[in-house]
């Protein structure tokens, strides 16, 4: 069955791209295709200079090693950025201090595994972030510390969400997608997006199926 059609849109360097579905199906196909982690027919034409970090939905084979978070972590980083200080570091922006770091992978909640997952993200420095529901499983201080994260990140970001703040304060660009197409906002808030009725009506019209 075919899930998505006649998908096109342009990133532009810097932008915030929120992929808007009927479903998670829809979406999280989108990502992992433009992560290279499923089988898709088309093309996806990458800029020469373009890295891609992905954040998946389901992280959970990410971590079957028994090994601590910080060696965990230190596996991804490079020379000169393995040693533990700087691991800390990283580890501390995404609320894990102290002792935490020494916890194994293997017995993470949801919610910890995300953090852990966005540590690796940003030690990796790739220019395009890949984020499927990145705040799923997070609590109030960790979804706020990933919003300051990816607003202040000066790349590209595409990703998918239910959270309606988080779509508001970091997305410039709403991509909505479908079996019959794709509409495309660009320089446009969410809110901006569903107040707009005319867009709202084409949405309506591209997800009548």
């Amino acid at each position: 069955e075919t899930i998505l059609d006649n998908i096109s849109f342009i990133l532009r360097p810097g932008d915030k791209t929120a992929i808007i579905g009927q479903n998670d199906i829809q979406t999280t196909a989108l990502i992992r295709a433009l992560a290279d982690d499923i089988d898709y027919e088309g093309t996806i034409k990458w800029g020469v200079t373009t890295s891609r970090s992905y954040l998946p939905k389901d992280n959970s084979k990410d971590f079957a090693s028994g090994e601590s978070i910080l060696e965990w972590l230190r596996q991804f980083a490079e020379k000169g950025e393995d040693d533990d200080t700087f691991l800390r570091g990283f580890l501390g922006r995404m609320l894990f201090s102290g002792d935490e770091v020494n916890k194994s992978v293997s017995v993470l909640s949801g919610g910890e595994k995300v953090r852990v997952m966005l540590s690796k993200l940003m030690l990796l420095k790739s220019n395009v972030l890949l984020l499927d529901d990145p705040t799923n499983h997070l609590d109030l201080e960790s979804i706020s510390s990933l919003n300051d994260g990816v607003r202040d990140f000066k790349e590209s970001v595409i990703f998918a969400s239910h959270d309606h703040e988080f779509i508001q304060t970091i997305a410039n660009h709403i991509v909505v997608v479908s079996k019959n197409g794709v509409i495309d906002r660009i320089d446009e808030t969410y809110d901006e997006f569903l107040e707009n009725e005319e867009v709202q009506a084409k949405v309506k019209a591209l997800w009548a199926d």
